[in-house]
């Protein structure tokens, strides 16, 4: 994604740092909405779930080839973008579950 990235909105860049951001914006509404991926099934990432529509996701490289996605202060996985393989941590909203006190 970030090699198409760059081919696509760097060449020619953006006049100003505004343009710049105009462009990286059309592309990630295409990215997101018009092309089908083959990690999604080709499937468009707006077309599946809406769990985080409007919040903002954060995507950041640990590794080589691998990302950690996170949601506020949550970890949520790893994706690598080699594989496209996908690696779900626990979910940290589910059910809290306390030791019951000892009698």
């Amino acid at each position: 994604m970030h090699l198409t990235l760059k081919k696509e909105t760097t060449k020619p860049p953006g006049a100003n740092f505004l343009q710049q951001q105009a462009r990286f914006d059309d592309f990630i509404d295409e990215f997101n909405s018009e092309r089908p991926h083959q990690a999604l099934g080709m499937d468009c990432p707006a077309d599946l779930s809406l769990v985080f529509a409007g919040q903002t996701v954060g995507i950041k490289q640990v590794e080589d080839h691998i990302w950690l996605a996170s949601f506020m202060d949550y970890d949520l996985g790893y994706f690598d973008d080699e594989t496209c393989r996908r690696e779900p941590l626990q979910n940290p909203f589910g059910p809290k579950v306390l030791p019951m006190s000892p009698v």
